[in-house]
């Protein structure tokens, strides 16, 4: 392929299509299930229940410290399976392309979702291409559907919590949402925070063997507050924080107070929120923690039956609700 940007071309069906498809997203992508000329390929998900997700991704810029969009639509898929106790087997991927967008970008995007998905174990078995006229989109959208298996006996949900149930997250919140920001270069700022961006199944994996594991799920969109909302209003329950116990790194705090953001709201596409029987906490936080990915993993709270608000104990002493997010702090940012 000789061409150095993408053009209308490149998504009518023809030469130029074939091309773009062949030297990039099967060079990158290919496997056997992979057949750029089919309209469907069979899949084999052996036993158990099959789990299916379907996710979009529009971040701006579509590169960023500690990933791309491809990178982030892989990891996107994979964490939402997995946090349902599954595993991801199949992935499928649409890309819309505005016309003029570099091929070379297009490349080490689409490079980085193989790596990604070859890392996570599942397979690109299928795809779609279209290219938009100039103005009509913001470079590359990426949307695709993620299939896996989880095991009959395994029941995760917010039915199953329980008053007095712990709650954990895996690492650092905010990472990504301010790697996304610094980015973007709108406020002058630099520094040196990466995006968690990343899958979180063998974070998973281990929570799955705590017999007293009730729920998990990945704080993407509204971050780690918004999580916390949803199991409060789906269970009935409280939650109640501990501001000092949540992990945050010194350099996201800081952007937040300048620029007068809650890392709480922020997104993270690393991180594991899993509600866990008290009596199992330890077990739970210990398994996190024997992960690269999980070292700062952390007891952060608990569901509670004295009220129906999300509450943080700050260090200072005082109490503050948290209320559910409305405007969106930070948009396209996943």
């Amino acid at each position: 392929m000789q061409d150095t940007h993408v053009g209308l071309a490149h998504g009518n069906g023809g030469r130029y299509m074939r091309e773009l498809i062949q030297h990039i997203f099967v060079r990158h992508l290919g496997n056997p299930e992979l057949d750029a000329d089919a309209d469907a390929v069979p899949v084999d998900c052996g036993a158990g229940d099959i789990m299916l997700t379907t996710d979009a991704f529009t971040v701006q810029p579509l590169e960023f410290p500690g990933g791309n969009i491809g990178s982030l639509a892989v990891h996107g898929i994979v964490n939402d399976l997995a946090v349902s106790g599954a595993t991801p087997l199949y992935l499928t991927l649409a890309a819309i392309i505005e016309e003029g967008l570099a091929v070379a970008q297009l490349e080490r995007i689409v490079a980085a979702l193989g790596e990604a998905a070859r890392r996570a174990a599942v397979r690109v078995v299928a795809g779609d291409t279209k290219v938009v006229r100039r103005g009509e989109a913001a470079g590359l959208y990426l949307s695709g559907c993620g299939v896996g298996v989880r095991a009959r006996r395994q029941q995760l949900g917010m039915d199953t919590i329980r008053a007095g149930d712990a709650l954990l997250v895996s690492g650092p919140v905010g990472d990504h949402g301010v790697a996304v920001l610094l980015a973007r270069e709108e406020f002058g700022l630099m520094g040196q925070v990466e995006s968690d961006c990343a899958s979180v199944l063998p974070l998973t994996q281990a929570l799955l063997a705590i017999p007293g594991l009730r729920f998990m799920r990945d704080p993407t969109r509204g971050g780690l507050a918004t999580v916390l909302h949803e199991i409060s209003r789906a269970s009935g329950l409280g939650v109640e924080l501990a501001q000092p116990a949540i992990p945050l790194r010194p350099a996201v705090q800081s952007v937040c107070e300048m620029l007068g953001y809650d890392p709480l709201y922020l997104a993270c596409e690393g991180r594991v929120v899993a509600v866990v029987d008290a009596d199992d906490a330890p077990r739970a936080l210990q398994a996190l923690r024997a992960l690269p990915a999980g070292a700062q993993a952390a007891l952060i709270g608990s569901t509670t039956t004295a009220h129906t608000r999300v509450v943080l104990s700050t260090a200072l002493g005082g109490e503050r609700c948290l209320e559910e997010l409305e405007d969106d702090p930070l948009p396209r940012i996943c």
